[in-house]
Order: structure tokens, then sequence, then C-alpha cells
């Protein structure tokens, strides 16, 4: 299963945002195949709060349309959300000593163990950050 992190999801919807064309492919690509795909609820709730943000978007999307869009990608069959489920705390304890992460990456652990917990066998972000989790294939789609 391929999940999405948070910066696709902006990237696709918001048409003034960088790499718009490039991710707003790749993710029609994604919700449109055959293969299952994911998209954990913290990038959800982080797509929700940075595309509806004032100090990042001059125009932020308003909340009614950010939640349609969400609505939409997951009206796609092949579509599921993820999130803490069992063995959640270990997988999440695992990754977060071996990754040796501290601060505000600990939400990028997170993200890593829950992806790891649901039989996510890669995660698609133009995030370098994740490369730090060695159990978690992650691949930036917009290079």
């Amino acid at each position: 299963m391929i999940a999405l992190d948070t910066n696709l999801l902006v990237y696709a919807h918001r048409a003034d945002a960088p790499f718009h064309a490039a991710a707003l492919a790749v993710v029609k690509d994604v919700a449109e195949g055959s293969r299952p795909w994911a998209i954990p609820w913290p990038c959800l709730h982080e797509f929700l709060a940075k595309v509806t943000h004032p100090r990042i978007f001059r125009a932020p999307t308003e909340p009614e349309l950010a939640l349609r869009q969400v609505a939409e990608w997951l009206r796609s069959p092949s579509a599921r959300t993820i999130g803490e489920g069992e063995g959640y705390l270990e997988t999440f304890a695992q990754v977060l000593l071996e990754s040796k992460v501290t601060g505000a990456k600990v939400h990028d652990a997170r993200i890593a163990a829950i992806c790891l917990t649901n039989g996510v066998d890669e995660l698609l972000s133009a995030d370098r950050d994740f490369s730090r989790f060695a159990r978690l294939r992650a691949r930036n789609p917009l290079r």
C-alpha cells in the first residue's frame, strides 16, 4: 500500500503552491489507480491546518472547501485512512529510538509508525526527513 504525506496533498490542492501540477498528477494517478493507498490521519489534520492558515496562504482555502477536497480523495475506491491502532506504541517506540529524532521531528516518527503499523510499503513525500526512518521506504515523486 502507498501512503501520501501532507506536502503532496497541499501542493495538489493549492494551485498557487510550488510543484502544484506535478503533485496533482501524482495524487490523481494514485487515486485513480487500483493499488490500495492511504492517508494517515495526522496528514489529513495537517493538510487542513496548512491550507486554511492565513499566514501560509494569502488567500487560504475555506474550511468547507478543504473538507470537500478530503472527501473527494477518500471517494477513491482504493483509498483509506490510517491511524494508531494495535501495535502502534511498540512500533512508534522502535522508530523513535532507531531514528534518534527529537522535538518537532517526533511528528514525522508518528507518521512513519502509523504507516508501518498499517502495512504501508511506500510513503510518497517531498519531505527528505522521512529518510531518517530506515524501516519505511519513502520516495519523493516530484523529483
